[in-house]
Order: C-alpha cells, then structure tokens, then sequence
C-alpha cells in the first residue's frame, strides 16, 4: 500500500500514568477528540495518582526505539508528541529519530517535574534536553518555570529568545500556574520574532494533564496539516473547556473532561 493511502497518525512518546490523568492516555484522548488515531510508546512507567507523583521507571532506550522504528516503518506519521522521558538515554536516542525524521512535526512537553510529587529531572537529562533536543523540535511546550529552568532567563520573552535560539522553530509558553490573576496569559513566538498572545479566564481548580492534553491537541492539529497558529489556537480552546467541564475522579486534582463533548444533548 501506498504511503498516500494510509491516515496520518500521531505517534506519542511519553509515560504512562496509572489514574489516566495525564501521560499517555491524555495524549491519545486528545488526540482522538481531534479526530485522529493514534500509536503510543510506553517512555516511563510511574507510580502515581490526582494527589503526585510516588515513583517512576525509564523503560529501556532500545525497547523504546525498537518500537518507534517500528511504528515509522507501518504508518503514516504526521506528527510526534513527546511527553515524560526519564532520563538522558531516551532523549539521546530520540534526537537521533527526529534528524532521521526531520520533515515531521516533533512537539516536545518539557514535563521537568510533575505539578505534584517527587521530580523528574536530573542534570544529565537537563543537559541533554538543552544541547541536543529542543534544537530538533517544532514546537515547545513549556509552563513559565520549565522556560525558565531551560533557558535560564526571566520573562517570557527572553526565554522564549533563548529557547529559538537552540534551532526550535516556535515556542508556546503558558503562564497558568505562575500568577493568580484573573486571566491566563498563553504566548507564542516563532522564529521570525513574531509573537502571538492569548488570554483565557482562569478557572477555579486545580488540574492533573492540563499540560500534556494542550501539547497533544496542538500536535495532533499539526498531524492533519493544520497551520501553527490555528493549531495552538484551536488547541488552547479546546483544552480551556476540557479543563472547565474536568471530571472529580479522584482526591485531588480534577481530571480533564477530553470528551467533553459526548455530553451535549
């Protein structure tokens, strides 16, 4: 069968959260409500729940990569969404997927520690993501701390400088756990210094994925050809509702509602 006769698909690379919450369900969900299927790759295994992170497990580089080879070879990859690595080995052997993978659209969610819990990062794994990962990537994903740890400045702005400068080719930046004000400022900036700002009414509660359903809805908008901009645009708004129609699934943090829309009459 030809290439062209096959759907584009989303390959997701990330952790796997036991409460379904965030990781890789997420990615799958919000991708699905995109209208598009998805393959998965299992990075980490975690041991965690609504309230944090307890413990987690880096899955062997070569498995991962086995599998990803794999996936590349059978489908038609429109995109890859990165999510948890756990350590500087899978980072490594992903640079070397993406440069063989270039044309793709590769959407990286910094996720550098969890919202809850225990960490994630260790110095080796920060320094493989600054050196090597970001400069392969289309789009960046990061809340204002992990900017902020990545690239070692202070405003959005001048993170987001520093960050194109590694050779990522757009940087989307979200605010919503910086500041308690009213509304949540998201900002994108590409490399042709042109910066695009989104402002959304800051909901109530406190959320478990809401970074990894927004980094998949725009990938996946990527996948079926969707431009930049609409892309992150369209995916703002569709997590923004996941988020003010959350499930209580457990004692903690609410769930984002990925299918919010089933529900309507």
């Amino acid at each position: 069968m030809q290439d062209s006769a096959l759907q584009p698909i989303l390959l997701c690379i990330g952790g796997h959260d036991p409460c379904g919450g965030a990781g890789i369900q997420a990615d799958l969900e919000a991708a699905r409500a995109a209208g598009l299927f998805s393959a998965c790759v299992i990075s980490c295994l975690t041991t965690q729940d609504t309230c944090g992170l307890r413990a987690y497990w880096p899955q062997p580089e070569a498995r991962i990569e086995a599998q990803c080879r794999l996936i590349f070879r059978e489908s038609r990859v429109g995109a890859v969404k990165i999510g948890l690595l756990g350590s500087s080995r899978i980072s490594r052997m992903l640079v070397q997927l993406a440069d063989e993978y270039r044309e793709i659209p590769w959407v990286l969610d910094p996720i550098l520690s969890p919202s809850l819990g225990e960490g994630f990062l260790d110095a080796a794994l920060l320094n493989q993501i600054r050196k090597h990962l970001l400069g392969r990537c289309t789009l960046i994903t990061p809340n204002l701390s992990e900017a902020r740890l990545l690239s070692g400045a202070k405003d959005p702005k001048a993170c987001a400088q520093k960050l194109l400068e590694t050779g990522c080719r757009w940087v989307l930046i979200t605010s919503a756990q910086e500041t308690e004000e009213e509304r949540v400022v998201h900002r994108l900036y590409g490399q042709n210094r042109e910066a695009w700002e989104w402002h959304w009414p800051r909901l109530p509660g406190h959320y478990h994925g809401s970074g990894c359903t927004l980094a998949s809805a725009a990938a996946a908008r990527l996948a079926l050809g969707m431009e930049m901009v609409q892309a992150v645009e369209e995916a703002q708004r569709y997590t923004w509702e996941s988020l003010r129609q959350a499930l209580r699934t457990g004692r903690c943090q609410l769930t984002p509602n990925r299918f919010y829309f089933l529900n309507r009459p």
